[in-house]
């Protein structure tokens, strides 16, 4: 998938992945997904934010996980 909404430019924002140039970070959307679990109020707060915007920082910062067994030490409950 090409993700042509994340943009890179030096002089913004310390070069830091960006939502189509804004001086919204990849990063801050990510954080704002975990603060604002209803995306309308999301929306409302950051109106420039587009649907699209979410899904692609969503499929860019997944791209920089890698597929591996962790293990949990004993102690630790899994939750279900």
């Amino acid at each position: 998938m090409k993700l042509d909404r994340i943009t890179s430019n030096p002089n913004r924002m310390n070069g830091q992945p960006c939502i189509r140039n804004l001086r919204l970070t990849v990063r801050r959307v990510i954080e704002l997904l975990a603060t604002y679990p209803d995306r309308e109020e999301l929306y409302q707060e950051f109106p420039e934010l587009e649907e699209e915007d979410i899904q692609q920082a969503l499929i860019f910062v997944s791209s920089y996980l890698d597929d591996r067994i962790v293990e949990i030490p004993n102690g630790y409950e899994a939750v279900t």
